[in-house]
Order: C-alpha cells, then structure tokens, then sequence
C-alpha cells in the first residue's frame, strides 16, 4: 500500500522513498527532529531527487541567518542554468525558534560550543541575541546576562568566548525581521516548477502559519523522538537504535550480541550520536572477530550518559561521596525538587535492598563479586527468575486470601488471573541481564543493615523537607553523606 500523506515518521521515509518512483517532488520538504536522524533523512531525500554526480550544480546549501532568508526566496524564484530538479536547502534552520525557546536555545548553543561546533553554536547564540534585543557589549554586565537567562559565574568564560569568536568571523546580530511570514508568503505564492526548497531544524512549532502551509503544500518528515523515561518513550528511543546499530553493523558485516546493545544502552543513554561512534570504535576493536560481545562494551566503553539523576543515584549506590555530592549540586542549579532527587536516591536503595534479599537467599548459590559478566548471565540470572517467580507466586497467593476473604473468590471467574503488580522483583527485564548484573555489583557495597539504615535516613529527610524551614540542599547532603560514610566506615 502506498504512502500518500503530507507528514511521515523518520521510519516510513525508506518505504516512500520506494514507492514514490515516477511520481512528481514536493516542492518545499520539512525535516525536523533529532540531528542524527534528520540530517540522514534529508540527505536520503536530496540523493532520490538529484544524483550525487550532479548536486555540485543543481543542490545550492544556504547557510539560515536572517539576511540569508531573503535570498533563499531569491533563488527559489531563480530558474537553473542546468536540466533536472535544483534544489536549495535551509540547513540547521532556525526559523521556526519560538520565544518560549530561549532556555533550550541557550543549552543547545552550550552543547554545540562542547562540541567545538564553533560556527553552529555561533549562528544559533546570534539568533537568540537577536530575539532578546541584545548586543555583545550587553553580555558584558550583570543586567544582559540576567536576560539572557545564563549563570553568572558558570557560563561567563564560554559566552565570553563565543563572543569573541563572533567578532573575529564578521558573524553579526540579526535585526528579527519577521522572514518566517515572508517565506511563507513565497511557498504560498509558489516556486519554478523544478525547483524545491529543503529545510532543516531540530524543532518546529506546529501552530504557525509556516508550518501549516508547508504541511498543505509539500512534505513533512518527523525525525523526533520522545525524551522522557516513560516506558512508551524508552520503548520508541531502542526502536531507534536498534534500527541505527542494525544500519551501521549491516555495512561492516558484524552483528552484536542483545544483552551488549543493552549494555551500550544502559552506559550511553538516549544520544544518537554518541551511540553510533560507540559502535564504530567497538566494530574497530573487535577487528576480524564476527560478534561485538558484553565484555567488548565493558572493555572500550565509558559511560557518557548526561543524566544527573541516573549519575547521583549511582554514586550513591558506589559509596562515592564527592561525586555523589557534585550531581546532587547540579540537579539542584538546574531545579530539580529536592523530593524528586529523594525519591531517586530512596528508588536506589529500594532497588539494592531487593537485590541483597536475593544474595542472602536460599536461591543464591552461584554469585561471587568476582566474577564476569558471562558467568552472571549463565549462573545466576537463573536463580534470580527462579527468585522472582517465587515472590510473584507468593504475592498472587496472598491476592488470592484477600479476594476469598472480600467473597470476590477468584476461581469463581473465568478471566484470566492478572499477575500481581509489584516493583519488589529483582529482575524486571529478564531479557536485559547487564542492570542487573550491575546492581547486584553495587549491592555487594552494603550490608543489609546498612540499606535499612539507609531508608531510616531518607525517611528522617522526608520529614525535615515537608516539615522544617532547614534548606533543602542542607538537608540532602547530610543524607548522601550519612548513607556513604557510614558504608565506608563500616567496610573500612
């Protein structure tokens, strides 16, 4: 069945691409979302529409400032010296950047500048000067930082050298004319016949009127993926990179087992990027080997995950007091509630308490800290189902008396019994061994007396939050410090 629709999602783009044969091009295409994957999708477009062999003549890249819209429209009204589609494309757009964006577009420009993508942190720092009326001398007191939304002390080094940067390549402040209605006056008014207008960006706002002609008259391709760590946004992020691991292991004739893309999963978080040059360098160090394999991860990887959370509540679990305490001050500069941040480290110690029930159980006979990661899948993850099967077991049968007792009796009725819900099992993905192999790691760190001293603490803290004027941060860090010195001092 073909796909006749103004919008696609990033994984319809190849079965178009196949079945659009023969049929005339869009005149203006919208590829939005994250970098990796639209900048691939254009580049799939761009190649299905004009031969590599001839886009140095009929494929015109303009650079998206707001002098340059103007002659975006110039040569889209301009007709090719040469036969065949022309093509002029807005790259890395930044025209449909709304003023609610103004915090994103300042961590995006830190990000770029990271990266040392000087030119693209530069052209978006200008585009949001721009917008908030600033000049460069204004970054200079206290009153244009503040307005620029930056940390004063933090941010004053690398603002100060994308200045100077801007300065020394003649890359000036644009005035905000309104050019996102005159483009879109243009694509209404319609282009040549062979000519197509490709733009770029990372994110769009649907209520515009740009976007909305754009979705009338050509074609739009939605490159993005959710961000959050709901289940239904983790599913669609592995949908993702497992299509883009598939991709890069295809070309080099290698396959990877499933518990080592977990594992890259679990140390690179959701970034594309990152996680297709993880599996560059991993294809690279297996050499002539067939299959990239856990110990392969463990062996070339480190973990480039940005998630505060993630990065405190595992130091807590590691007993690293200082790291601990440097992301507990991050989270807090960037807001985060300080009850979100006790929940975290108490989800944690809920986590290794779980996990040392198992170790001091009946079922566990095989583990030792020492061993490997194959040995752990092979020896003990089987007692750890077997474990979990039993606390299932347990809890439905005591699902089962309450229900006899309510006279709800459950043999009375023909469904299906629902397995009790519970977050007390060790493993709730069997399928991906690698956290839990890691937790019971970190679980080896305490004793259970230890936890349980541990959650008497958080509980304490709970209280001090909701029920004293103490400050948040002061409270929080004697808790991380209470629960990782006191595990220190006992292993000591």
């Amino acid at each position: 069945m073909a796909i006749s629709m103004p919008e696609l999602k990033y994984d319809q783009l190849s079965s178009y691409l196949k079945e659009r044969q023969g049929k005339p091009y869009y005149p203006v295409y919208l590829v939005f979302g994250d970098e990796l994957l639209y900048k691939t999708a254009f580049n799939a477009l761009l190649d299905s529409m004009i031969p590599v062999s001839g886009q140095s003549l009929n494929y015109d890249p303009v650079d998206d400032t707001e002098e340059n819209i103007f002659r975006v429209i110039d040569r889209m009204n301009t007709f090719s010296l040469q036969p065949g589609p022309k093509a002029v494309a807005m790259i890395d757009s930044r025209i449909f950047y709304a003023k609610q964006d103004d915090a994103t577009l300042l961590a995006k420009v830190k990000e770029a500048y990271d990266r040392n993508e000087s030119k693209k942190a530069a052209g978006i720092f200008v585009a949001l000067l721009g917008r908030l009326d600033l000049l460069f001398d204004d970054l200079g007191t206290p009153e244009g930082i503040k307005k620029l939304k930056a940390d004063p002390t933090d941010d004053a080094v690398w603002i100060e050298a994308l200045c100077d940067y801007c300065g020394e390549n003649h890359i000036k402040i644009p005035k905000d004319p309104d050019s996102g209605a005159a483009l879109e006056k243009a694509i209404s008014k319609g282009f040549p016949k062979n000519n197509h207008l490709f733009i770029t960006t990372d994110m769009v706002d649907r209520r515009r009127r740009l976007f909305k002609t754009i979705l009338e008259t050509g074609l739009v391709v939605d490159c993005s993926v959710p961000k959050g760590d709901r289940r239904e946004d983790r599913i669609a992020q592995e949908a993702v990179m497992s299509t883009r691991m598939e991709s890069i292991l295809s070309r080099s004739g290698k396959s990877i087992e499933k518990d080592a893309f977990a594992a890259i999963m679990e140390m690179t978080g959701f970034n594309l990027r990152v996680f297709s040059h993880n599996l560059e360098k991993l294809i690279n160090f297996v050499g002539t080997r067939q299959t990239i394999t856990v110990d392969d991860v463990e062996k070339v990887l480190e973990r480039t995950r940005k998630d505060p959370i993630y990065e405190m509540t595992n130091a807590v679990a590691e007993r690293d007091i200082r790291k601990a305490l440097y992301f507990l001050e991050a989270m807090l500069s960037e807001n985060i509630h300080p009850l979100q941040v006790l929940a975290a480290i108490s989800n944690q110690m809920r986590r290794l308490i779980m996990a040392k029930g198992f170790l001091e159980g009946e079922w566990c006979r095989s583990w030792n800290s020492n061993m490997n990661y194959t040995q752990f899948r092979r020896d003990v993850m089987p007692e750890i189902q077997a474990y979990d099967r039993q606390i299932l077991d347990r809890l439905g049968s005591w699902q089962d008396r309450l229900l006899s007792k309510s006279g709800k009796t459950p043999g009375g009725s023909k469904k299906k019994k629902a397995k009790p819900a519970t977050d007390l099992i060790v493993a709730k993905n069997p399928n991906s061994a690698y956290p839990v192999y890691q937790t019971m790691l970190k679980a080896d760190r305490y004793s259970r007396e230890e936890l349980l001293a541990a959650l008497t603490c958080l509980a304490r803290a709970d209280v001090q939050l909701k029920t004293t004027g103490r400050k948040p941060k002061t409270v929080l860090e004697s808790a991380v410090f209470s629960i990782c010195e006191r595990s220190s001092r006992q292993n000591a």
